[in-house]
């Protein structure tokens, strides 16, 4: 048997030990025959068998393979999980478009002091979509209370924008 190419990755969770193992194998004269051979193991802590398997499958398959098991492995996680990242409650403006209010609104929040936290709780969005958020609005996001060197708050309206007075 020549094997074309071989990785090995080991990866520590918690007391287990994971292994998987993925050897390539020509098919001889024809390229598509080429085969894959996927073993993957785990270990507890001392040294125990947790699981043990092996699978074959024709290398142009590998893609495919890999989507699949990983969508299922995440799926399990969390089902396994309920209360992981994929099972909490998303905030219920998470996703959403932002409006020139809620802009408005999250520049006198930043600007009068109010945390990252309090903000996306008062305004129902993640504290990431707030960060992200708080440059575009002329916010810096690492000062609060501050602005950004000329935000769009403070620019000049510009020439023939309604906004003459």
């Amino acid at each position: 048997m020549n094997i074309i190419e071989e990785h090995r990755s080991t990866l520590r969770a918690g007391n287990t030990t994971f292994s998987i193992e993925v050897t390539a194998l020509p098919g001889g004269r024809d390229a598509l025959a080429d085969r894959l051979v996927i073993r993957v193991g785990a270990a507890g802590a001392e040294g125990e068998p947790v699981a043990d398997g092996q699978i074959e499958v024709a290398a142009g398959a590998a893609a495919t393979l890999g989507s699949v098991l990983s969508e299922t492995l995440r799926h399990h996680a969390a089902l396994a999980d309920p209360g992981g990242r994929r099972g909490r409650d998303r905030p219920a403006g998470q996703g959403k478009p932002w409006t020139p209010e809620l802009d408005a609104e999250l520049e006198r929040r930043w600007i009068a002091g109010e945390s990252v936290a309090d903000i996306a709780r008062e305004l129902a969005r993640s504290p990431g979509g707030i960060r992200a958020r708080l440059p575009r609005v002329g916010c810096d996001p690492e000062r609060r209370g501050e602005y950004l060197p000329d935000p769009p708050s403070m620019r000049p309206a510009p020439e023939g924008s309604g906004d003459a007075a």
